[in-house]
């Protein structure tokens, strides 16, 4: 008969499992680099892996778990720490979560602290060891930043847990509760060697049936998995609903504005919780508009703008690595009614889906007033195409061919910056022949620079008459009030 146990004990969805603990495949290597003085490590790897548990073990075995000062990169009083041990080069074993949260500098920086740590012949005790965790990739992102890193570096990549590591897991837990399963197999199935996510899936089990301790006679507990996957989905939504719903709202909302809802629901469908945006744009052509109009200024701003998406949350705009950090929300985001959530938003359900909200064409001697709009649009949150920004998605691809695309069909508005210049140049020229069609569905929105006639576009359409001053310090805001409102009023 084993010994009493509570059921949050044995299987843990937080902290360091005591009972239910399994080294992954390569916790040997991870073990001999924490034991070589000075030597770096980054330990990577998706949430739900056991990355800091797997440290913790090992520090533990090497007897070296007090002597370790543990730090997050998430926490304020953390930061000044991390500052002072690049400043002072203070001796020590540093363990540093979600580094990958860290700003570009100081990642910089404590990758040049490692380096001259990991140069030194022979072990100096005056300089710290860096152990670094975050998600997939910051190891290549480190050696990126400091490339000489490379050959002084031990990166670590946490897998997920095999059947074998999951079914030790679950007989672990079982024995210390005097419990079976009927089919432990079928954990494996859901959880796919998320360790984080097994430990879930038993507890709510457990708890479904009325287990909360070690039990004093066996019992056996069946498997269902659709009613177990309802418990924990249902247990979830209160800490991750509102966080969810706040980002596919986006910065201002408005019932068309669903790009971050249409990202969101793609990285559902995702089997890890890190994603290259770049690689889901160009493998999803549902998607493929929505995650280009923001992963370069629209979802940063998103982040910042919103604490409690931020919290949920990683972008490195500069990779272009979007993570959901914390394996609980990645599950439920993976099975949430998306139907329910579509509605709640309060989104409609379009007709047809566009790449854009707008496609500005000009000419050229007009191109900072389609910037100013541009930009203006965007810190709307709406989205736009203006040359300028898609330039390296089109790389190697005939502009003309794209133009006629994105003025024709893959906008849900053109707006065109008209006056004697745009009637004369080529460019304007071949996009107007693109939109013309268009512009009897109300679906063109003329912005008149002068008095200039254009054959196709009634001198009736109503626009916005706008003359351009560029010698007003105030210019912009003119743009702002006269034109950039106006356009969003006509997609609401």
């Amino acid at each position: 008969m084993p010994s009493k146990r509570f059921l949050e004990q044995v299987f843990r969805t937080g902290g360091v499992p005591e009972f239910t603990f399994v080294e992954p495949p390569n916790f040997n290597d991870i073990f001999l680099d924490l034991r070589t003085p000075g030597k770096p490590l980054i330990i990577e790897g998706q949430s739900g892996t056991g990355k800091t548990t797997c440290v913790t073990k090992a520090l533990d075995r090497l007897g070296a778990g007090g002597d370790v000062h543990t730090l997050n990169a998430r926490k304020p009083e953390d930061l000044i720490v991390i500052r002072k041990i690049i400043s002072d080069r203070m001796p020590g074993t540093f363990l540093i979560d979600d580094f990958h949260r860290l700003d570009i500098n100081l990642q910089q920086s404590l990758g040049d602290l490692a380096k001259i740590a990991a140069e030194q012949p022979e072990f100096d005790a005056t300089l710290p060891k860096l152990v670094l965790i975050g998600i997939n990739q910051i190891g290549s992102e480190l050696i990126h930043v400091v490339p000489d890193l490379a050959k002084r570096l031990g990166i670590h990549k946490i897998q997920a847990g095999r059947l074998k590591d999951i079914n030790h897991l679950i007989e672990s837990g079982c024995r210390e509760l005097n419990i079976k399963l009927d089919h432990p197999e079928l954990i494996y199935q859901e959880s796919q060697g998320d360790y984080w996510l097994s430990q879930q899936l038993c507890q709510t089990l457990c708890s479904a049936n009325g287990i909360t301790e070690t039990t004093d006679v066996e019992k056996t507990i069946t498997v269902d998995l659709a009613d177990l996957r309802s418990r924990v989905v249902t247990r979830l939504r209160a800490s991750y609903h509102e966080g969810v719903k706040e980002f596919c709202r986006g910065t201002r909302f408005r019932p068309s504005n669903d790009p971050y809802f249409k990202l969101l629901k793609a990285i559902g469908e995702q089997v890890t919780s890190t994603v290259d945006l770049e690689e889901l744009a160009n493998s999803n052509a549902d998607v493929r508009g929505s995650i280009n109009n923001i992963k370069a200024h629209r979802l940063n701003v998103l982040l910042s703008e919103k604490p409690i998406c931020e919290k949920l949350f990683y972008y490195n705009s500069d990779s272009k690595n979007f993570a959901i950090e914390d394996p609980a929300l990645f599950y439920y985001i993976k099975h949430l009614s998306w139907d329910d959530l579509r509605t709640d938003c309060g989104f409609r359900i379009a007709a047809k889906n566009y790449d854009f909200d707008f496609a500005i064409s000009f000419a050229g001697i007009n191109r900072e007033l389609a910037k100013c709009i541009a930009d203006n649009v965007e810190v709307l949150d709406a989205s736009i195409f203006f040359d300028e920004y898609f330039e390296t998605n089109f790389l190697g691809k005939a502009w003309n061919a794209k133009f006629q695309e994105i003025f024709a069909e893959k906008c849900r508005l053109v707006v065109c910056l008209l006056d004697n210049e745009y009637l004369e140049r080529i460019w304007p020229t071949f996009e107007r022949e693109c939109f013309l069609p268009r512009v009897p569905l109300e679906e063109v929105i003329p912005i008149y620079l002068d008095d200039t006639k254009f054959v196709g576009i009634p001198s009736d359409t109503v626009g916005i008459k706008y003359t351009v001053d560029l010698a007003n310090p105030r210019w912009q805001e003119d743009v702002i009030d006269k034109i950039v409102f106006r356009l969003l009023e006509r997609l609401d």
